[in-house]
């Protein structure tokens, strides 16, 4: 029978693996709204451009003829904003149901009982993660850094343009990109990328801080919280060195080294994936007389930190239907063959390949064993 803290550490895990693929249709959601602008924002351009000949072109005259185009981005980032608050505004009651829900299951009776387990409400997590900055500065305030940019950008690439003798539509074209790559080869693909760090960091940061409040209301039987950075193997090298160190609950003191929790798991850095896993109190730490427990309840709740261990242990300790759930039909049949390890479906840079690009990388392996 596990341990509580091991249901704990193993449902966090999981919970981590979900949160990266809620991540990703969030991602997707938001710069689909971005792109829809697109349109609307180029032809305002291109009309702004037809009145700035070349032989005229000033700065100061290039900002007066922008002011619809920066009317249109802003209306854009406006309604990205207001989409993503109310995503995060949802997740962070989910997260402290969440955490509310195992809590009440994975620890025993005699426990629940002379300690009941706090909730801590979605308007009180949200607003926690609101007035909480990441990496430096608070969600609006990224907000209108990366609004800002992308006029930055457009202003940029007309500059540039003007200066080599390049047409309206050629500067145009430069900006949004070219339709045969998907528009990715423009000036506004770079806006494009870091809204999706904004928006995955976003996500990380209201999840991570809604877990802590839940933690922080429940600290009563709560000895610590775990550092868990074991995503894959490409974790970052300021998350692999706090990789299962123990923290304090509430002020995050470091128990038994003197690596400093900072902005904490998946807020560490961009697009952080570690989270977090609570440790709790034994039986005996929390002053529970021996004969209200069983045998079971008395060994489930030990007090101990699970063994270590790496996400591709954890993985290969889940179910068929979890290990699917987790990889997909495709790569959890490659993976059940032997043919490819949980690496394989990574890039060097730790992002989660397509099958296409896992078939071409071993398109060009077999085609080297053949040389």
């Amino acid at each position: 029978m596990p341990t509580v803290n091991e249901i704990l550490l193993n449902e966090s895990i999981h919970h981590a693996v979900s949160l990266d693929q809620y991540k990703l249709s969030v991602v997707r959601r938001i710069i689909a709204l971005l792109n829809q602008s697109d349109s609307s924002l180029t032809d305002a351009l291109a009309k702004a451009l037809e009145r700035l000949p070349a032989e005229s072109f000033t700065v100061e005259r290039l900002e007066a003829l922008l002011a619809e185009v920066r009317a249109i981005n802003a209306q854009a980032y406006a309604q990205v904003a207001q989409e993503l608050q109310a995503d995060l505004k949802e997740l962070s009651g989910y997260e402290t149901n969440w955490q509310q829900t195992l809590f009440e299951r994975a620890i025993p009776e005699p426990v629940l009982v002379r300690f009941p387990i706090a909730s801590v409400s979605a308007e009180q997590a949200y607003a926690a993660a609101m007035s909480r900055p990441f990496q430096g500065s608070l969600l609006k305030d990224w907000a209108a850094k990366v609004e800002a940019d992308r006029m930055v950008n457009v202003r940029n690439a007309i500059r540039t343009g003007y200066l080599e003798g390049k047409t309206t539509d050629q500067i145009v074209r430069s900006i949004r990109g070219t339709r045969a790559a998907g528009y990715a080869d423009g000036f506004l693909e770079r806006p494009r990328k870091d809204l999706a760090a904004v928006v995955r960091t976003a996500v990380s940061h209201t999840a991570a801080t809604a877990r802590q409040e839940f933690s922080k209301a429940n600290e009563e039987i709560l000895k610590a919280e775990r550092w868990v950075s074991t995503l894959d193997n490409k974790t970052s090298e300021p998350c692999r060195i706090r990789d299962q160190l123990q923290y304090t609950v509430d002020t995050h003191k470091p128990i038994g080294h003197k690596i400093p929790w900072l902005q904490g798991p998946g807020k560490i850095h961009w697009n952080c994936r570690s989270t977090s896993s609570p440790v709790t109190k034994s039986w005996r730490e929390l002053g529970i007389p021996i004969d209200e427990m069983t045998p079971g309840q008395r060994a489930s709740m030990d007090g101990q930190v699970p063994a270590d261990t790496t996400y591709s242990d954890w993985l290969g300790r889940q179910s068929d239907a979890r290990k699917v759930e987790v990889l997909g039909p495709m790569r959890y049949q490659l993976y059940k063959d032997g043919k490819h390890t949980l690496e394989d479906f990574y890039s060097p840079t730790g992002e989660w390949l397509t099958l296409a690009q896992i078939a071409e990388r071993d398109a060009q392996t077999f085609a080297k064993m053949a040389a």
